[in-house]
């Protein structure tokens, strides 16, 4: 493992993107506890994506036009559903305070949602991980796992940091309604851009 993987990983992870937004949601609604079952989510969103470019799938989404574009709009649409939700008090923004097993579940799911309907990461694992593999490298794929793994770690790591952070101010926010109406206003936004992103991508 490599110093410039570690810096540019964390670039990457720290970038605000779908998981940041959703975790600090989390954490903002539901406390510290529901923050790390969604920084988990999303970390586990990632392993289809470093599977796929592993096992060569990724490529099929950059040359496959439908593929990706079927991925691409599920995604949208989820993202654009996430939207719906937060202005209704509903999903990562609905204030729980008492946060249950099954409720921790769904937390999970969703997150795990929010990255594999995200057709831009495989492809992205394809041209990111191989960068950091030398060319005489005797195992490539065992090589490629490795840093796969260790960028899920480094994922885990940020957003559970990012979660806690913005727990510690949950009690200051959700005891002012119209900082909750705003913040839900905000976070929807994020997702409808984000979902535009998304919508713009192209292979």
């Amino acid at each position: 493992m490599s110093l410039e993987f570690v810096i540019t990983s964390l670039i990457v992870i720290a970038s605000p993107g779908t998981g940041v937004l959703y975790t600090l949601a989390t954490a903002l609604s539901r406390g510290a506890r529901a923050s790390v079952a969604a920084a988990f989510g999303c970390t586990l969103g990632i392993v289809p994506h470093i599977a796929a470019a592993m096992l060569g799938l990724a490529a099929v989404l950059h040359t496959s036009a439908l593929a990706f574009q079927a991925l691409k709009w599920l995604g949208v649409l989820y993202l654009l559903y996430m939207a719906w939700q937060a202005l209704r008090e509903r999903g990562a923004l609905q204030v729980d305070e008492n946060v249950r097993v099954g409720s921790l579940r769904e937390t999970i799911v969703t997150g795990f949602l929010i990255n594999i309907l995200n057709p831009k990461l495989s492809i992205f694992f394809l041209a990111f991980l191989p960068q950091f593999i030398q060319a005489g490298e005797l195992h490539p794929l065992l090589r490629m796992l490795e840093l796969g793994l260790i960028f899920m770690a480094l994922t885990y790591a940020v957003f559970v940091v990012y979660g806690l952070a913005a727990a510690r101010v949950r009690s200051r926010v959700i005891s002012q309604p119209s900082v909750m109406t705003w913040l839900r206003r905000a976070f929807a936004g994020g997702f409808v851009l984000l979902g535009a992103k998304l919508a713009l991508a192209e292979r």
